[in-house]
């Protein structure tokens, strides 16, 4: 999705949070924010037992005030337990779902206030379990490929426009991502699919304010001192127009074959297309923290 950015592979623990568990994840993230990272993907996930927050709490408000996005998967017990789980639920982490390849919520996505956004999240290609043996590709899927292009999503579109902040980059894959209708958001897919393509073939999405966050504006503020300082008065969005879905977002995009995900390849010919013209230039570096 963005072969321009640099990727730092973390290894921080499998998905528990008990013993060290959180106790690792948060030094994997101060560690990639120390490496001047900007988007940390977190494709994993554990039930949080009330002490994962307190020990998580300070690794992503340290990350917010280094302009860092962090994406993260909301779990695939959707159809069961339904689990919410860390560091997904977590103030100032955006939480992302799956989608079928017909555009729908595939039914063992998680769902709950802390779907952000959604991705697909099924036949991904993804690496066989043995990495011993020959190497091989296998169908994959989840909430965690879904997070993965989510978080690449962020890092295409922030590869075109180097000078924006987190906050903006945020507020369009929002203001741009597809909804079914026109409601504001909803449990099971958040405010809708990624959709770079919009961004960086179309030019659409507004990025507004550089300084106010268009979700986490609350947690942010209160944080001490506060991730990004208040808008100068006069100079920031009415109360009410943050994040505004607009008009970009009320269109489903169809492709030939009546596909509503045209993106997936509609945004790998843009970078193809990046790279030979030398438009796309990444002048910043992301983080991987994996499981």
């Amino acid at each position: 999705m963005a072969p321009g950015a640099e990727v730092l592979p973390i290894r921080a623990s499998t998905n528990q949070l008990d013993f060290d568990g959180a106790q690792r994840w948060a030094e994997a993230i101060e560690y990639a924010v120390a490496q001047g990272a900007q988007i940390i993907n977190i494709s994993l996930g554990a039930t949080d037992n009330g002490r994962a927050s307190d020990v998580l709490a300070d690794a992503l408000a340290s990350a917010a005030r280094n302009d860092v996005l962090i994406f993260a998967a909301v779990g695939n017990d959707g159809d069961t337990f339904n689990t919410r789980s860390a560091p997904a639920v977590l103030d100032g982490v955006i939480g992302v779902a799956a989608v079928g390849s017909d555009g729908e919520r595939a039914a063992y996505s998680t769902h709950g206030p802390q779907v952000a956004l959604a991705a697909p999240g099924e036949g991904v290609p993804s690496h066989c379990d043995d990495l011993s043996g020959p190497a091989c590709i296998r169908d994959g899927g989840g909430t965690s490929s879904a997070t993965a292009l989510a978080s690449a999503s962020a890092a295409l579109i922030w590869a075109q426009h180097p000078d924006w902040t987190k906050n903006q980059v945020l507020r369009v894959l929002l203001n741009t991502a597809e909804r079914a209708d026109d409601q504001r958001r909803d449990d099971y897919t958040g405010y809708g699919i990624v959709r770079p393509d919009r961004v960086v073939l179309d030019g659409e999405g507004d990025p507004g304010d550089p300084d106010s966050p268009p979700v986490f504006r609350d947690w942010e503020a209160a944080l001490d001192p506060p991730a990004t300082p208040e808008p100068t008065p006069g100079t920031g969005p009415s109360p009410d127009a943050e994040p505004a879905p607009g008009p970009d977002a009320e269109a489903a995009v169809t492709s030939d074959d009546a596909s509503p995900l045209p993106w997936l390849l509609g945004a790998g010919a843009a970078v193809l297309v990046a790279g030979s013209v030398g438009w796309l230039l990444w002048r910043r570096r992301s983080g991987v923290v994996r499981g």
